[in-house]
């Protein structure tokens, strides 16, 4: 029979033992991305929220259910909805249409033809108000025209299964392989609102008498809203580098969520809070960079790039957004400044949109920078995800 004293020299060694197999194992990474404003070598291995600079950054749950509505979509940029029908633009110039599971491919006549090379093409689609009536839509797209790159907005037209130009509403954007913008949405006063990059000249996003590097307001036919912030001009917002997203929260506040610079430094993607006239600093400032006359983002991601790109606000106000190079879905809520993961694993992901209740995303690893899958790209409805 074990005595007290052998029993408890036997628990002794068993403690040890466990002790010393844990300390064998690995860790797990957690599959959350550092917080904003760390180091790039910053640890990523702890599963608890880690708070840095009174902003955190919580785990994303490590799987969320979801649905495959589409197959085999073409480089998809945006996500629209008339009714339960979905609409879906191509980069290389097409729209799909899903009704049910219905996949159709559209084509799109233009009077100028689209641009495709690099981040350009056929990208912003947005669905007129009265589009059960009118069958009209607002693009935006990238051409080319005396041997320079251009971007334009013009009014389609439904036409049975094909898409044609009625009138272009603006062009003359400047445009170039990469940072071209090409986000649109209407806001709550009922103008359309167009995001443009700097076309890799970044002096333009200072100067407002360039369309590039701003956000654009202008009525739905096209013409200078009269209380714009400067007279007879399009520009509702300047000193932007690449903005990808807008979305308003239910108190008519407007977000947007923009490239950081590329290289060294790198990272440094933003949120915005967009008041009209404003001068969001690009080039002259990014990250956590003040300088008079400029606004600071109200988030940035530090050396941590993440390429923000679609983005929309849910029940609570918080804004989601969908990321390409961070290759998950975000949720930042303004009140708390917490950002958190709540969707990841299916690669790029171009736009978010939330419908009845439910949220819609687009993959987009057949950009040209990401893998794509036998059947990428996709349109998933997520049934359920992390708060």
């Amino acid at each position: 029979m074990m005595t007290a004293k052998k029993r408890i020299a036997a628990l002794i060694m068993i403690t040890v033992f466990l002790g010393t197999l844990a300390a064998c194992e690995p860790n797990e990474p957690s599959a959350s991305p550092p917080p904003a404003n760390a180091p790039a070598d910053a640890a990523t291995d702890k599963p608890e929220e880690v708070e840095t600079g009174g902003e955190t950054m919580e785990p994303a749950e490590p799987e969320v259910a979801y649905e495959v509505l589409a197959e085999e979509l073409r480089v998809p940029w945006v996500i629209a909805f008339d009714g339960d029908i979905v609409y879906i633009s191509e980069r290389e110039g097409s729209i799909v249409k899903l009704e049910g599971r219905e996949l159709t491919r559209q084509s799109v006549h233009l009077l100028k033809e689209v641009h495709g090379n690099g981040e350009g093409g056929f990208l912003g689609f947005l669905l007129a108000p009265d589009f059960a009536q009118s069958k009209t839509a607002y693009a935006y797209h990238t051409y080319e025209e005396n041997g320079r790159i251009w971007n334009r907005v013009v009014l389609l037209k439904q036409n049975g299964g094909q898409w044609d130009e009625v009138r272009a509403l603006l062009e003359g954007i400047p445009g170039a392989a990469n940072h071209d913008g090409g986000r649109m949405a209407f806001g709550p006063d009922k103008l359309l609102y167009v995001t443009t990059g700097d076309a890799q000249q970044r002096e333009l996003a200072q100067d407002v008498n360039s369309l590039a590097g701003k956000i654009l307001r202008m009525t739905l036919d096209g013409k200078v809203p009269s209380d714009n912030p400067f007279p007879a001009s399009y520009v509702y917002s300047y000193g932007h580098r690449n903005p990808q997203g807008l979305a308003w929260n239910d108190e008519g506040v407007m977000f947007n969520t923009e490239h950081g610079p590329s290289g060294d430094p790198g990272g440094h993607d933003e949120i915005n809070m967009i008041e009209p006239g404003s001068n969001y600093g690009w080039p002259v400032i990014y990250g956590d960079a003040r300088q008079e006359d400029m606004i600071t983002p109200v988030y940035n991601t530090g050396e941590k790039a993440i390429a923000p790109s679609g983005a929309t606000i849910d029940e609570r106000n918080r804004l989601l957004f969908a990321t390409l190079m961070g290759g998950a879905l975000y949720r930042y809520d303004p009140v708390t400044k917490e950002m958190a993961v709540v969707f990841e694993g299916e690669g790029r992901l171009r736009d978010v949109k939330i419908k009845d209740g439910r949220i819609y995303v687009i993959t987009n690893n057949t950009d040209g920078r990401g893998t794509p899958s036998e059947t990428d790209d996709r349109l998933l409805l997520l049934n359920r995800i992390n708060g």
